[in-house]
């Protein structure tokens, strides 16, 4: 019998961790190779992992709901044949080599507990401080905790803690201010080593990490709810605490500020009408007026640029991609925001086809975790349920989404040679929010007159 690791496996270049949202198999079942054993889910995509062997589940090393790394190991498959893979093959050939059972037990109990520490995953959405996206990378990949991440004395606005204060602290580390649990595991794996090959030697000590100041934790007044007894209480889903978390840390962040502009998009509505019938028989894709809109977008990032930004503590970070985000409906109702890579090189049946692939898979709950990473932008269309135009909350880290409103026929002023006369023009309402920290009313209003412009100068002759 031999045993294999199965391990959270990479799910996108942008994905570090997910959470265990559901157990297929439990202790004791027999698993055939390429048989998903759980569920998991990174920030909105679900998805099953797979075994790579067939054997016999033996033992969980997670539960529901815990936040897993990408390449730890999440379960033990005892197998019929094979090279045993296990992290407790250590211990196993300690115990082998030391005949003290008293000793071997004390060895074995030790590095258990360092493993249990070295391997808690890290979530950063238990801290009521923020962190920027670059901060929290930084900290996964040197081992830095949460514990040691929200009592480092950030220099940044606020207290936030900037990219120089995390490096400062490693460094810090590094010299021994601090000892991580990777440090004392490979200490204990040096001492393990050493006991065994010389059995006299006196094992060192592990010297205990400076104590620190435990971090001040805000205050949350919360209004109490009465409930009677024809109240029905529902707990909110996984998606919906996400989403909830997610929009309450985005107010928090960015100084909102909306500008509106109507557009007259009579041209594009004529030639659509005129077009779609034949785009869908040469392309087998629906156009709908999603993609015209993005095309015009991606146009506008380009004209400026300084719209297609993240900011990081007190550094503006200028995205080299243009990478448009959209919202879309999951099978539960919930919007996901999908993201079409590199939209500014894209022609119009290219920017359907991907409009279309992204809103499908979103519906059908097959988008990859990597679908959804990586957005610069965001456009929303709120017209499809109808409202004329909205304030949409800031997908962080971007500076800026766009909600597209509902094509209405409405009475318009049109100007001729021959005079002014009343009309019926088919009219939107575009509303741009964006963050004032880093984003000025000229920039903000300049941008989305821009992609107006783009729509209402439609050429009706071009060709799909």
């Amino acid at each position: 019998m031999a045993r294999f690791e199965l391990k959270l496996p990479k799910m996108g270049e942008s994905v570090a961790e997910a959470t265990i949202t559901n157990w297929l198999k439990e202790v004791g079942d027999k698993i055939e190779a390429d048989e998903a054993v759980l569920e998991i889910a990174t920030d909105k995509v679900d998805s099953e992992v797979p075994s790579e062997v067939s054997g016999t589940l033996v033992e969980k090393l997670f539960g529901k709901d815990d936040l897993v790394q990408v390449g730890q190991t999440i379960a033990i498959i005892e197998t019929e044949a094979g090279v045993e893979i296990s992290s407790s093959f250590l211990v196993d050939k300690v115990i082998e080599d030391e005949p003290a059972p008293a000793e071997a037990a004390e060895i074995e109990k030790t590095i258990e507990a360092v493993q249990e520490t070295a391997a808690a995953p890290q979530d950063f959405s238990t801290s009521d401080k923020f962190f920027s996206p670059l901060v929290k990378n930084i900290a996964k990949e040197e081992g830095v905790s949460i514990e040691e991440l929200e009592n480092i004395q950030g220099s940044g606005k606020d207290g936030r803690v900037t990219k120089e204060d995390i490096l400062k602290h490693i460094e810090d580390r590094k010299s021994g201010v601090v000892i991580t649990p990777k440090a004392v595991e490979e200490t204990v794996v040096e001492t393990i080593v050493s006991k065994t090959e010389q059995p006299k030697a006196e094992q060192p000590k592990i010297s205990e990490p400076k104590a620190v100041q435990p971090a001040v934790q805000k205050s949350q007044q919360t209004v109490p709810v009465s409930v009677n007894g024809g109240d029905e209480i529902i707990e909110m889903d996984r998606m919906r605490k996400l989403i909830s978390g997610y929009m309450v840390a985005s107010v928090q962040t960015s100084a909102h500020v909306q500008s509106f502009i109507e557009v007259d998009v009579t041209n594009i509505v004529k030639w659509r009408d005129k077009v779609k019938t034949a785009f869908e028989k040469r392309e087998g894709e629906k156009l709908t007026f999603t993609p015209i809109m993005m095309e015009a977008v991606a146009k506008a990032l380009k004209d400026f640029p300084g719209m297609n930004i993240s900011v990081d503590g007190e550094y503006i970070i200028k995205k080299k991609n243009i990478n448009l985000g959209m919202a879309a409906a999951l099978p539960n109702g919930n919007l996901i925001v999908p993201v079409i890579k590199n939209a500014d090189q894209l022609n119009l049946v290219g920017m359907a086809k991907a409009v279309n692939d992204l809103g499908n898979r979103a519906k059908a709950g097959k988008l990859k975790p990597d679908d959804t990473q990586g957005g610069t932008y965001t456009v929303t269309n709120v017209g499809t349920f109808g409202s004329v135009f909205g304030t949409p909350i800031i997908n962080q880290p971007q500076v800026g989404i766009l909600a597209l409103g509902a094509i209405r026929k409405v009475p318009a002023v049109i100007e001729t040679p021959e005079g002014d006369f009343i009309g019926i023009r088919q009219k939107m309402f575009l509303s741009h929010s964006y963050d004032h920290r880093v984003v000025d009313g000229a920039l903000g209003g300049s941008f989305v007159k821009r992609v107006a412009e783009y729509l209402e100068a439609f050429d009706v002759e071009r060709d799909f």
